[in-house]
C-alpha cells in the first residue's frame, strides 16, 4: 500500500491503523484524497466507501458532508450496509431476482422484500478492490467479479476512478469489460448532508433541489417500476424548479407512501444517449454549500434516507431518518424485466463506460 499522500494529520481526522484489516487474503486501507484548496475526501477500499468529505461552507468552515464511518469494522457492520459505498453488478431493485438474458434465466440472491437490490448482499459494497492511489488527488480502485459471482453471469473487470479537482469536484470514471453476455448497471451510494454531518445529523428537508427531468419510473408497493414513463408534472415529484424536500414529501401521494418518501428514479432530460449532462443540484441554505450533479446516465434515484433509524458513524455522528441525500446516477430499476427501458446488458466486444461528477460549492 502506498502511504506517500497520506497525512496523518488530514481534516477527516481518521486514522490508517483503523482501516488496515485482511479480509480473504487482502488487504483494507483508508487513503486520503486532498486537492489544491484544502478539501479532503477519505475513502477506503472495502466497497469503494467513501468515509468523508471535507468542504467548506460560506463562512469558510469545513465539515464533512458524507455519512461514513470511522473504522473498517464499522464498515463491515454498518447498518446500512450501501452507506457511500460502490454499488453494483445492478445497482437498484430488480423484480423477484429474476431475469433472462441471451435465452438463459438468471437467479439472484433475494435482500430486499421481494426483490434483488444493489447486486445482492455480497455486491461491490462488500468486496475488497485493489487500490492504488496515482496522486494526491486520485485514486484507482479495480476488482474481477467472477462468473457466477451474485448469480451474474460472466468475468466483469471494473476499474473505478475517484477523483478531487480543484474545483472542488468528486469526479467518478467507471470502465468494465467481460468474457461473456452480461448485466452491468453501477452506481455510488453517496449519502450527502451539505449541512456537515453531527450527532444528530439535520433533516434535509431545507435541501433546495432541482432535478433535470420531465419523466420518472413510477414503482409499485414493493419500488418495482410499473413500466410507466410517467410525468412528473403536477405531482410532488415534479424538481424541475428548485423546491425544498420537505416541502411535499409527506403529500398524501401514492408514490411517496410506496417509498416513505422519495426513493425514485427520475429519466434525464438528455438530447444524446451518453452524454454527460446536468442532471440535479441541491443546495443547503444555513451553511451556503450547494451540490451540482452531472452524469452520463440516463436516469438518476433520488433517495431520502427515509429508512435510517439513528445509528452511530463517523466520529460519533448519527443518521437519523431522511439526514441525507442521494442522487444515485444509473439505468433505470428492474431494467432486465423491461425490455423498453434503455438496455444494461454488455457484451464481450463492448465497454461499460460511465462518468459521474458530483460538484460542490458555495451560494453567499
Amino acid at each position: 500500500m502506498n502511504h506517500t499522500y497520506y497525512n496523518e494529520n488530514n481534516l477527516c481526522g481518521l486514522k490508517k491503523s483503523d482501516f488496515q484489516k485482511n479480509i480473504n487474503g487482502k488487504s483494507t486501507d483508508l487513503f486520503i484524497l486532498a486537492n489544491d484548496n484544502g478539501a479532503e475526501i477519505a475513502v477506503t477500499n472495502y466497497g469503494g466507501a467513501i468515509l468523508a468529505i471535507m468542504m467548506p461552507d460560506k463562512n469558510g468552515n469545513y465539515a464533512n458532508v458524507i455519512q461514513g464511518h470511522d473504522t473498517i469494522e464499522n464498515v463491515i457492520n454498518s447498518p446500512e450496509p450501501f452507506l457511500s459505498t460502490l454499488i453494483g453488478r445492478y445497482g437498484n431493485r430488480i423484480a423477484k431476482g429474476k431475469f433472462q438474458l441471451a435465452g438463459k434465466e438468471y437467479t439472484l440472491t433475494i435482500n430486499n422484500g421481494p426483490n434483488s437490490l444493489h447486486g445482492g448482499p455480497t455486491g461491490f459494497h462488500a468486496r475488497v478492490w485493489d487500490a492504488e492511489q496515482t496522486s494526491k488527488q486520485s485514486i484507482t480502485l479495480r476488482y474481477l467479479s467472477e462468473d457466477g459471482e451474485e448469480g451474474f453471469p460472466g468475468n466483469l473487470n471494473v476499474t473505478v476512478v475517484y477523483t478531487l479537482t480543484n474545483q472542488n469536484e468528486l469526479v467518478i470514471t467507471y470502465a468494465a469489460n467481460t468474457d461473456k453476455t452480461t448485466l452491468v448497471n453501477l452506481t455510488h451510494h453517496a449519502f450527502f448532508n451539505l449541512a456537515g454531518i453531527a450527532n444528530p445529523t439535520p433533516t434535509v428537508g431545507n435541501n433546495i433541489v432541482t432535478i433535470n427531468a420531465d419523466f420518472y419510473t413510477p414503482v409499485d408497493e414493493v419500488s418495482i417500476p410499473t413500466g410507466e414513463i410517467a410525468t412528473v408534472e403536477n405531482t410532488p415529484m415534479d424538481f424541475r424548479t428548485p423546491h425544498t424536500i420537505g416541502s411535499r414529501i409527506n403529500d398524501a401521494f401514492e408514490q411517496l407512501k410506496f417509498g416513505a418518501g422519495y426513493d425514485h428514479c427520475y429519466v434525464l432530460n438528455k438530447r444524446e444517449a451518453g452524454s454527460l449532462t446536468f442532471a440535479a443540484e441541491c443546495i443547503e441554505p444555513e451553511s451556503g454549500r450547494t451540490l451540482e450533479v452531472y452524469t452520463t446516465e440516463p436516469g438518476v434515484q433520488l433517495y431520502t434516507a427515509n429508512w435510517h433509524n439513528g445509528f452511530t458513524g463517523w466520529h460519533g455522528a448519527t443518521f437519523p431518518a431522511r439526514s441525507a441525500i442521494c442522487f444515485e446516477a444509473q439505468h433505470f430499476p428492474d431494467t432486465p424485466n423491461k425490455g423498453h427501458f434503455p438496455s444494461a446488458v454488455l457484451t464481450p466486444e463492448n465497454t461499460y463506460h460511465q462518468t459521474t461528477v458530483y460538484k460542490f460549492g458555495i451560494k453567499k
